[in-house]
């Protein structure tokens, strides 16, 4: 099933913005997925079961040095990513 989630870092601490960079880094190296971000979240695109598996294994890694993080998420069953905006 595809799904919808976004979500959004709040790194408690210092460096919070490289913490919050990084972390959108790692979610764009996964191909399979479609990651968009914007100023207030990320969204990101694919098979339910391979986003919550890639958010586990990011939870993880983000969490091995840091004070404190929040995670603010929402998740949209059924909801396939909108098309590509087209190449100019």
């Amino acid at each position: 099933m595809h799904a919808a989630v976004e979500i959004s870092l709040y790194p408690l601490g210092e460096d919070y913005i490289a913490r919050i960079l990084a972390f959108i880094e790692r979610l764009n190296r996964h191909r399979d997925l479609r990651v968009v971000t914007n100023d207030l979240s990320t969204q990101i695109w694919g098979d339910l079961g391979r986003v919550m598996t890639v958010l586990a294994e990011e939870f993880e890694r983000a969490a091995i040095d840091a004070p404190q993080l929040i995670f603010v998420m929402k998740v949209l069953p059924k909801l396939a990513a909108p098309a590509a905006p087209a190449a100019t």
